[in-house]
């Protein structure tokens, strides 16, 4: 049976680019399609009404008819700007990294709910929070579980031996911690102390409530450094927008 010509989606705005004088290509992630690009046609004129409800992190209801080669965006409709994260510097530099992972990760037309559902989570307590880091850990773990990277902190891969309040590596080849016995010698591995693993195990198994009060200043640089390395493993490359985060986060 063939697609419909004309179709509706809730769609959350990812990235756009300049496509010749006045259009531009939108690339948005959905619920049930997965993430597409579509060409937005005179969206760069002034008088444009799809210019505000296209805005990167937007949470629009958008009208779209197939095309050739790309979709073409008919009307667009704001749901939520997500205003907090356009008028706090620290809040949009959150947001902004958020939103590239998901671009970099989530499949082109192919539906995932729970990966949807978790990043505009993720934006509304990014907006409406105070705990920025726990809501962004949060977001990296359980979106490595939504496609199918999610990392063990429970055990050795290698021996198989639950870790006990030791020292450990987290192996991004294996996908997951290693004992010190175990990762002498294993390249592309992170340290981390009990304490870091600990949290890890929590951000990773309870729900968002019982973590949300977390204190992680002991072991932050250690969660954020193995959750930026993995990433940078898994897609071989960093991610622009983490170093834009870093200088913002230091920022008076």
């Amino acid at each position: 049976m063939s697609k419909p010509h004309d179709y509706q989606t809730k769609a959350i705005i990812l990235s756009k680019t300049r496509l010749a004088e006045a259009d531009r290509i939108i690339t948005f992630f959905t619920p049930e399609h997965g993430k597409i690009a579509a060409v937005a046609k005179g969206v760069r004129r002034p008088n444009s009404r799809m210019s505000g409800h296209l805005e990167v992190l937007d949470y629009s209801h958008l009208n779209l008819a197939r095309g050739h080669n790309l979709d073409i965006i008919t009307g667009a409709q704001t749901l939520d700007s997500f205003l907090p994260l356009r008028e706090d510097l620290t809040r949009g530099a959150y947001g902004l990294y958020a939103a590239e992972i998901v671009n970099q990760f989530a499949m082109e037309n192919l539906e995932n709910r729970e990966l949807f559902d978790l990043f505009l989570k993720t934006l509304e307590r990014l907006s409406y929070q105070d705990n920025l880091e726990i809501a962004t850990y949060y977001f990296e773990l359980h979106l490595l579980k939504e496609v199918g990277f999610k990392p063990e902190f429970k055990e050795c891969l290698s021996c198989h031996r639950r870790l006990g309040e030791e020292e450990s590596v987290f192996n991004f080849k294996s996908g997951g911690t290693l004992c010190a016995h175990c990762a002498q010698g294993k390249p592309w591995s992170f340290p981390l102390s009990f304490g870091a693993l600990k949290v890890l195990r929590m951000l990773q198994d309870d729900d968002y409530e019982q973590v949300k009060g977390l204190k992680l200043e002991p072991v932050t640089h250690e969660i954020e450094g193995a959750l930026r390395n993995y990433f940078y493993y898994l897609l071989e490359k960093d991610i622009k927008s983490a170093s834009w985060l870093d200088k913002v986060k230091k920022m008076p």
